[in-house]
């Protein structure tokens, strides 16, 4: 069995130790390969996760007005600001907000949350609002 399948935490650390040392003849090229490519998955996967949360959390706030309050306002504006952070620190995945297939998912998995957290199915089947103009603008809410 490969280091890698063992343990990868002490595989990692050595790694980046052999890296370092600069014995690139030691590295374990096809893993590592593979775990830099997963870091970039998992960006990915933490601004889909991040935009669910937001666009679920404007579903709520748009479709049960009299449940507002400064918790739904909080976790709003904690996922405006998390993912500007995310954007400043990984510019190249701002395209994807660009995307009609990309918006199309995470819009499928905001309703999802939504409907599971609130009991209403009454949601469009399309994002209503402009990423950058609207779900982005951290003093926008819907009506």
């Amino acid at each position: 069995m490969h280091a890698y399948d063992k343990d990868i935490l002490a595989w990692s650390q050595e790694q980046a130790q052999l890296i370092r040392a600069g014995h690139f003849e030691l590295i374990d090229v096809v893993h590592v390969a593979e775990e830099i490519e997963d870091v970039g998955k998992s960006e990915q996967r933490e601004m889909i996760n991040r935009m669910a949360v937001l666009l679920a959390y404007l579903l709520k706030w748009q479709y049960q007005p009299e449940r507002r309050g400064a918790s739904w306002e909080k976790t709003i504006k904690a996922q405006r600001k998390e993912l500007a952070y995310h954007f400043d620190e990984t510019p190249s995945l701002r395209p994807k907000l660009l995307e009609n297939r990309w918006l199309e998912m995470v819009w499928a998995k905001a309703v999802a949350q939504a409907v599971s957290e609130i009991g209403l199915d009454c949601f469009p089947d399309e994002c209503p609002w402009a990423m950058e103009e609207k779900i982005l603008n951290p003093k926008w809410f819907p009506a």
